[in-house]
């Protein structure tokens, strides 16, 4: 099974080929052997075997010790869950962000948690209005200085804090940024009691957000949605005014993935 490249220039020739051994190992049941692979792809086995080291190096392929056979695992399984996942959430979000939109007049932004950094999943745009470049549905942002992302650290222990530290730094994107540890903390603590997070232009110089978290039925946060907008129009004033209807908005939402507040709380007792 071989694809046919038009344009090889703007392709990535490599990744083709190792698409094309997923898909040819998913399409059969059973295992397989590296030659019967390789002659399928029309592929020599040398370079079948390079495609397969390296699925299985990321989880994708395993090789069984007995028979040296290939087959799929089931990382490509949980992967298509999440995209179904997200499609799901972008299906039942969509009204929500239409009323949040309209009752702030600003941008509005649903967001996941990826590998130490948010994702845009859903973006809502009033027309006239210009969204920022990094709030596009498919692109990631930091954690620590976004409002989205402040809601997704609240999951995790300080571990997982550290750990988002080793990989991706704390860098500072404005004066405001939080850039030290012990203040991140401290903001967090904030964050959890308050119920919600700002950003107040520490991703960029003249924007504010306000984000509110989208919980699943075990109370973990599945996501986030949250009101862009320049700071001279998305004042604090106008974000206080508006939050409780933000917040109903969320909690409405969060009961479409199962989550009841009053439940949650009597199984944390």
């Amino acid at each position: 099974m071989t694809r046919t490249v038009e344009k090889p220039s703007l392709k990535n020739l490599s990744a083709v080929k190792a698409l094309d051994v997923l898909e040819v190992l998913a399409s059969h049941p059973e295992p397989m052997r590296l030659q019967d692979l390789a002659g399928q792809l029309q592929m020599n086995p040398s370079t079948a075997l390079r495609f397969l080291v390296s699925l299985e190096t990321c989880g994708y392929v395993r090789q069984d010790p007995e028979t040296s056979k290939y087959r799929l695992t089931l990382k490509i399984c949980a992967m298509a869950n999440k995209v179904s996942e997200n499609i799901r959430l972008q299906e039942l979000a969509q009204p929500f962000m239409k009323k949040i939109a309209s009752r702030f007049q600003e941008s509005v932004c649903l967001a996941v948690e990826r590998d130490f950094a948010v994702v845009y999943i859903g973006v809502l745009q009033l027309p006239n209005q210009t969204l920022r470049s990094i709030q596009q549905i498919g692109n990631r942002a930091p954690m620590h200085c976004t409002g989205t992302g402040k809601l997704m650290l609240l999951n995790h222990d300080p571990d997982y804090l550290d750990q988002l530290i080793a990989s991706k730094g704390l860098p500072q994107f404005t004066p405001h940024t939080i850039i030290g540890r012990q203040r991140l903390l401290e903001e967090l603590a904030a964050v959890r009691r308050q119920g919600y997070a700002l950003d107040r232009e520490e991703c960029e110089l003249g924007s504010n957000c306000l984000a509110t978290p989208i919980r699943d039925y075990t109370g973990q946060i599945a996501a986030a949605i949250s009101v862009t907008g320049p700071a001279a129009r998305l004042t604090e004033a106008k974000m206080r005014e508006n939050l409780p209807f933000l917040l109903e908005q969320a909690d409405e939402l969060s009961g479409f993935l199962g989550y009841a507040p009053m439940r949650n709380q009597s199984n944390a007792e």
